[in-house]
C-alpha cells in the first residue's frame, strides 16, 4: 500500500528481518535499565555490555546471566574491549558524565563529547552496519556528535529524544482525565530539555481534540491550567534526580520499545531525535525530535505534522538553541 506523501516523507526504505545482537555501552543505572528491559521483553538474541569499570561490568553481566533460567535464552557478554560488540545491529550508548542535580543538560556537552570520541568510532569499527541509539545527555547534541564521529548515514543515527517526554506528557494527561496513558494522544517535539515543544493542537482522546473543546487549552489563559503540564514534563527528570539521584526505569523501557521497532521492523512511530533540517522551517544541521517511523534501516519516514505558527516558531527556537551550543563544540 502506498503512503500519501502529504503525511510523511521517506528517508530510507525498510528491510524485513528481525531479532539480532544489541550492544549497550555504559552499565550505569540507565544502561542496566535498558539491558534489563531488552531481556525481559525478549527483544534481542545477543547482548553485549561495554564499560570502562571492569569489576562492575563483570558483576552486572553475571547478575543478568544468573537470571536467564527465568527468561528466554540470550547470549550475554561483557568486556572493556569493543571487540565484544562485533556484529551488533543496534548499539545503545548510555555512557557519559551524569547530570547533576540542578544541572542543565546543555552544560554537559563538552565533557560528553570527549567521552564519545573513544566510543563511537570503535562501535562503527566493529559493527559498520549498525544503528546507533544515543541516550546520553544532552541527547540531541550528542546525537549530532555521533553522526559527525561515525560517518554513518543520518537515518541510522537516532537519539532517544522526546520519546520519554511524550510518555510523561501522556501520563500527566491521563492523570487529569482519569483514563489510561495509552489512550491519551499527545506529542512533545523539539529538544529533549527545557526548550521542548508540546503540540497542544493535536492532543486528543479517541480522536476528540482537547482544543476543539477548549480553544485555550495549553495556553497561559487556559482556565483548566493544562499549560502547567508542560512545566511538569520539563521538570520531571530534575524531580526524579532530586528524589533518587538519577532516572533509569522510564528511559530503559523507552529504549527497549525503540529497539523492538528497529530490530523487528515494526514501523511504529515515535518522537526521537533525528536530522530535521528542512522540516518546519529548520535550516540548520541539528538533530531534534519529530514523530518518525522506525524500521530495520533506522528512520524510514518523517511524519509531517500540522503545526500551528506558534509551535513552528518554538521548534525553530529549539533548533537555534542547540545550534548555538554545537558551534562551540571542539571535535
Amino acid at each position: 500500500m502506498s503512503i500519501p506523501k502529504q503525511l510523511m516523507e521517506e528517508v530510507q526504505p525498510a528491510l524485513t528481518t528481525s531479532g539480532g545482537k544489541v550492544t549497550v555501552v555504559g552499565v550505569g543505572q540507565v544502561g542496566m535499565a535498558c539491558a534489563f528491559s531488552l531481556l525481559t521483553q525478549h527483544i534481542c538474541s545477543e547482548l553485549a555490555l561495554v564499560d570502562v569499570a571492569a569489576d562492575k561490568l563483570r558483576g552486572e553481566m553475571l547478575d543478568l546471566q544468573h537470571g536467564l533460567t527465568f527468561l528466554r535464552n540470550v547470549k550475554i557478554e561483557a568486556s572493556t574491549d569493543f571487540s565484544v560488540t562485533a556484529g551488533s545491529r543496534l548499539c545503545i550508548v548510555t555512557a557519559g558524565a551524569r547530570q547533576r542535580e540542578g544541572e542543565s543538560r546543555l552544560s554537559l556537552v563538552q565533557r560528553n563529547v570527549d567521552i564519545f570520541k573513544g566510543i563511537i568510532p570503535n562501535l562503527v569499527k566493529y559493527s559498520p552496519n549498525c544503528i546507533l541509539l544515543i541516550v546520553s545527555n544532552p541527547v540531541d547534541i550528542l546525537t549530532y556528535v555521533a553522526w559527525k564521529l561515525s560517518g554513518l548515514p543520518k537515518s541510522r543515527i537516532i537519539g532517544s529524544g522526546t520519546n520519554l517526554d511524550s510518555s510523561r506528557f501522556r501520563f500527566h494527561l491521563s492523570q487529569k482525565l482519569n483514563v489510561a496513558p495509552s489512550s491519551c494522544h499527545g506529542w512533545i517535539i523539539g529538544e529533549h530539555g527545557d526548550s521542548s515543544v508540546p503540540v497542544w493542537s493535536g492532543v486528543n482522546v479517541a480522536g476528540v481534540r482537547l482544543r476543539d473543546l477548549n480553544p485555550l487549552v495549553g495556553t497561559p489563559e487556559d482556565p483548566d491550567k493544562y499549560n502547567e503540564m508542560h512545566k511538569e514534563v520539563v521538570n520531571s527528570a530534575y524531580e526524579v534526580i532530586k528524589l533518587k539521584g538519577y532516572t533509569s526505569w522510564a528511559i530503559g523501557t523507552s529504549c527497549a520499545v525503540l529497539a523492538r521497532s528497529l530490530l523487528m521492523n515494526q514501523r511504529n512511530i515515535f518522537a526521537v531525535s533525528s536530522f530535521v533540517k528542512g522540516y518546519h522551517g529548520v535550516d540548520k544541521d541539528v538533530f531534534l525530535s519529530l514523530p518518525v517511523v522506525l524500521g530495520e534501516n533506522g528512520v524510514t519516514h518523517v511524519i509531517k505534522q500540522t503545526l500551528t505558527e506558534a509551535e513552528m516558531k518554538q521548534l525553530q527556537k529549539s533548533a537555534d538553541t542547540l545550534w548555538d551550543v554545537q558551534t562551540g563544540i571542539h571535535f
